[in-house]
C-alpha cells in the first residue's frame, strides 16, 4: 500500500508540472491559434533567472520567485508584441508564426549559451527534510511542488472564469472579430494571455530548478511533454490541459514502477499516439474552452 501511494504521489508531483507547463500553451492556442514552439525556453530563462536571484544575488527565495515570475511574464508579453502579433496581421500567418516561434527558440538557446555558458547548474532546495506518514517519505521539496502547482493553476482558473479580464479572454478565443466589435481589445487580450502563459512556465520552472540541472535546453523535454498534454486534453482546452497534465504524469509514474526510468517517454508518447488513433481531437475536447 505504501509503494502504492507513493507511485501516486510521485505521478500527481510530475503531472502538476505538465499541467503547469501545457495549460499554459493550450491558454496560448485557444485564444490566438498559436502554437507557441519557444515556450520550452521561457522554462530556461525562467531557471537562470531564479538561479541568478536566488544563488548568485542571495535574495530571499519568494523575492527571487516574484522578480522571476514578472520578468518572464514582461518577456512573453515582448515575445507576443515583437514576433507574433506583427504576423497575425498577414493572412498566411500560420506557417509563418510557427517558423518564427521555433526560429525564436533557437535563436534563445543560443543567447543562453552565450551568457550562461554550456554548464549545468542547480538550485539548493527551498523546503529541506522528508515528509513521513508511516512507511511513506517524500521530501518536502516535491510535495511543495504539488502544493504550489495546484494553487497557481487554481489563480490562474479563478482569473479566466471569474474575472472581467478571463471573459474578455474566452469572448477573444470566441471570435476575436466580434469582441473587438463590442470594444474588446483583442491585441492587448493576446498580450496578456502571452503574459500568465509566461508566468505558468516560470512557475514551473521555478519549482523545477532545485530538482533538474539548469542548462540551456531545459526547456525542450518539458515543451514536447507540454504539447503532448494540449494534444491529450483538446486543442485549446485550458481544463483540459490540467487533467491531460496529471494523467500523463500519472501513466509515467505507473510504467516506471514496472519498467526502467530511460521508457519513460516511450510510455508517454505510445499513451498519446493511441489517445490520437481512438480520439484523435483529445479525451477532453468539447468539455471546456
Amino acid at each position: 500500500m505504501s509503494s502504492l501511494i507513493e507511485i501516486i504521489l510521485n505521478g500527481l508531483i510530475t503531472g502538476s508540472i505538465y499541467a503547469l507547463v501545457g495549460s499554459g500553451i493550450a491558454l496560448v492556442y485557444g485564444t490566438t491559434r498559436v502554437l507557441n514552439f519557444a515556450h520550452g525556453e521561457l522554462i530556461m530563462i525562467a531557471g537562470y533567472l531564479v538561479l541568478f536571484f536566488a544563488v548568485t544575488l542571495e535574495m530571499n527565495v519568494l523575492l527571487a520567485s516574484a522578480l522571476t515570475l514578472v520578468l518572464v511574464g514582461g518577456i512573453g508579453a515582448l515575445i507576443q508584441r515583437a514576433t507574433i502579433a506583427p504576423l497575425l496581421a498577414r493572412n498566411d500567418w500560420a506557417f509563418q508564426v510557427i517558423a518564427a516561434t521555433i526560429g525564436l527558440s533557437i535563436a534563445l538557446q543560443s543567447a543562453a549559451q552565450l551568457v550562461w555558458g554550456e554548464q549545468f547548474r542547480t538550485l539548493p532546495y527551498f523546503f529541506n527534510g522528508v515528509a513521513a506518514i508511516g512507511d511513506i517519505r517524500m521530501p518536502w521539496q516535491r510535495l511543495a511542488i504539488l502544493g504550489i502547482a495546484v494553487l497557481i493553476m487554481g489563480i490562474c482558473a479563478f482569473l479566466l472564469y471569474r474575472t472581467p479580464l478571463g471573459r474578455m479572454v474566452r469572448a477573444t478565443a470566441q471570435d476575436a472579430e466580434a469582441a473587438l466589435a463590442v470594444g474588446i481589445p483583442s491585441g492587448l487580450v493576446h498580450t496578456a494571455v502571452f503574459s500568465i502563459s509566461a508566468v505558468l512556465a516560470g512557475a514551473g520552472a521555478i519549482l523545477l530548478s532545485p530538482l533538474v540541472t539548469v542548462n540551456p535546453w531545459m526547456g525542450v523535454a518539458y515543451i514536447l511533454k507540454g504539447l503532448a498534454v494540449v494534444i491529450l486534453g483538446g486543442l485549446g482546452s485550458f481544463g483540459g490541459a490540467v487533467a491531460a497534465g496529471f494523467l500523463l504524469g500519472m501513466i509515467e509514474s505507473v510504467g516506471v514502477a514496472f519498467a526502467p526510468t530511460e521508457w519513460r517517454d516511450v510510455i508517454a508518447f505510445t499513451f498519446l499516439i493511441i489517445v490520437i488513433w481512438f480520439r484523435p481531437n483529445g479525451l477532453f475536447a468539447g468539455r471546456e474552452g
